[in-house]
């Protein structure tokens, strides 16, 4: 159920260290970014007690409200506290104060581990977790407050996956591992377009189809690189076929997963979380766990030796597998359904 939250501090201040509401904290007024959580998180409404005119200026065109005492029966908590869409969850639902309080220089610090730490999504995989995230959380630290948009950052992963494709029209070690190397970079700088878009609350619709499409493209611009690369080595066509089946397969599997989960619109949350569409299965966790991307690991491993193109062979019997797959899992929540 919705419930009111109220941002209360003494005049405005920040504690006793006076650290201001109005602080800049990744790209935004620390208060704006407790307003905006909040109203994600499902509050009704916000209000702001005691605010100061940095305070209003900080806030303009927000969904907050302004008041001298908190409204009846309102969530209290400081107007200086870093909290997610995830701790405000929590604490409508009644649980204890959750987040970082901002009372001195170093507190800011320990807000934005504690912002870009909840940005690492439970489904990751191992290295995008252990690795990955690392760096890919550390770019997007330093543009959270520049006027990079998550968009921008889409487009130039897509573009330097695209170019490290070319990489792979020469089944050479060096050619192949510089192209393994930005296919690799695509990854890393894929996660920066989502963290920049919930740190700046500038999620969109628009914006996830861009990135779910743009990481399919590159995938294929890929596979068909390694294809044409391998041709060209054995002086055949059969690679090309390959080649063919894992862009089939992948673009199969894209729409697929597109028309079921992603094809509706939401009114709220991310645009895709699984392969299933109505509820976890051992089979569709299975999916999910293939659909990651710490394949891209064993390309660099076989570029190494200059044989990225072995990875073809698995790409264009797995791609098409995985979209049977998809089908199965398909066929499976229809039956579950009621008459």
């Amino acid at each position: 159920m919705s419930r009111a939250l109220a941002l209360a501090g003494p005049e405005g201040s920040g504690g006793a260290a006076g650290i201001p509401p109005e602080t800049p904290l990744l790209g935004l007024p620390l208060i704006r970014r407790t307003v905006l959580a909040a109203r994600r998180a499902g509050f009704s409404t916000v209000t702001v007690v005691g605010a100061t005119p940095a305070v209003r200026s900080a806030l303009e065109g927000a969904p907050a409200a302004f008041a001298e005492q908190p409204p009846p029966g309102a969530v209290v908590i400081p107007a200086t506290r870093v909290v997610t869409v995830r701790d405000l969850e929590a604490l409508a639902s009644g649980a204890a104060d959750g987040g970082v309080r901002v009372d001195s220089r170093p507190d800011i610090r320990r807000a934005e581990r504690h912002l870009l730490s909840s940005l690492v999504k439970d489904t990751e995989g191992f290295m995008s977790r252990h690795f990955e995230r690392k760096i890919s959380l550390a770019v997007s630290r330093l543009l959270a407050g520049t006027s990079v948009t998550p968009n921008a950052m889409t487009l130039v992963s897509i573009a330097i996956g695209l170019a490290g494709s070319a990489f792979f029209l020469r089944s050479t070690a060096s050619s192949e591992m510089i192209g393994a190397l930005l296919f690799l970079l695509h990854s890393i700088l894929d996660g920066c377009d989502g963290e920049l878009a919930r740190l700046k609350f500038q999620e969109s619709r628009w914006g996830g189809l861009l990135d779910f499409w743009g990481d399919n493209v590159v995938h294929a611009a890929v596979f068909s690189a390694m294809a044409v690369g391998w041709s060209r080595k054995v002086d055949e066509a059969w690679p090309l076929a390959l080649g063919a089946l894992a862009v089939l397969g992948t673009f199969a599997s894209a729409y697929f997963i597109y028309r079921r989960t992603m094809g509706p619109r939401k009114a709220e949350g991310p645009l895709y979380t699984s392969v299933a569409a109505e509820g976890e299965t051992r089979l569709s966790r299975v999916a999910d766990a293939l659909s990651r991307r710490d394949f891209i690991y064993l390309v660099l491993i076989l570029s190494a030796f200059g044989k990225a193109h072995w990875f073809l062979l698995l790409a264009a019997v797995g791609a098409p597998a995985f979209f049977l797959v998809l089908t199965v899992i398909a066929s499976g929540e229809r039956r579950r359904r009621p008459a």
